[in-house]
């Protein structure tokens, strides 16, 4: 499965442990808070503070949360200021890995990723070495289940979608970033569930991973790397064949 949709599924599956211990609330809330900043406290001329109130709310994230988030970010009650921060970094089997960050002391996070890295067969890379790997794009996974598949992929390439993959009754739909929100509204409109959708970066080449040994490495690292409490998001351009991922991943 490629990097994009199975590190998707492993994410899901943890998102329930992380609610339980508030770091996904923290995360969300740093989100909020730089979207607002950026680009006011109004979700409907603001796409970033939208995406990210529509996570909140998946996540089941307090309201009063997501109002102090925004809060903080538009300035009415003080707040730490967060840096974005990118990390370019290759793991086990050459795969590329695009760490996003939220912090208040770059130089901190950049040193704590920089040692999970080392110690966890990873390393950094030079800034431009992996970024032009991935690709801005609209992602919308549908259970398919007591849906008709046909109709669901009418729907999604009629309202801008460009691509419609299916894998074990879980349909992904992609679209360009112009048109994810008409694509979202498209199939919300016909009672079809969008949990799950996100605006992310898919990669243009995939480096398949098929050592049993390097595959465990992997999805370790990634699982260090994302429990760090100020990355956001982690893309990552590997392919491990179905049948060679570990039944559980913890």
């Amino acid at each position: 499965m490629s990097g994009h949709s199975k590190w998707s599924t492993i994410k899901h599956k943890k998102a329930h442990a992380d609610a339980k211990r508030g770091k996904i609330f923290s995360k969300l809330a740093k989100e909020i808070t730089v979207a607002s900043k950026i680009g006011g406290g109004d979700p409907v001329s603001n796409p970033r503070l939208r995406l990210a109130m529509n996570k909140a709310r998946d996540a089941n994230m307090p309201k009063d949360n997501v109002e102090k988030a925004i809060k903080k970010g538009t300035g009415e009650i003080p707040g730490v200021t967060y840096e974005e921060v990118v990390m370019e970094a290759y793991g086990p089997g050459g795969v590329a890995i695009l760490i996003e960050s939220l912090t208040d002391n770059n130089n901190r996070t950049t040193a704590d990723l920089r040692s999970l890295l080392n110690k966890n067969h990873g390393s950094s890379a030079g800034a431009g070495s992996v970024a032009y790997i991935f690709e801005q794009k609209g992602v919308v996974p549908v259970s398919l289940e007591g849906l008709d598949e046909d109709k669901v992929m009418e729907i999604a390439l009629d309202a801008g979608a460009e691509d419609f993959e299916v894998d074990d009754g879980v349909a992904t739909i992609t679209s360009p970033t112009s048109t994810f929100e008409a694509v979202k509204k498209a199939l919300e409109d016909n009672q079809i569930s969008t949990e799950n959708a996100e605006v992310t970066l898919i990669p243009s080449t995939l480096i398949r991973v098929e050592d049993p040994n390097q595959i465990k490495q992997l999805l370790h690292l990634l699982e260090v790397l994302d429990d760090n409490d100020d990355t956001q998001r982690i893309f990552a351009n590997f392919d491990i064949p179905d049948e060679l991922m570990p039944s559980e991943e913890g």
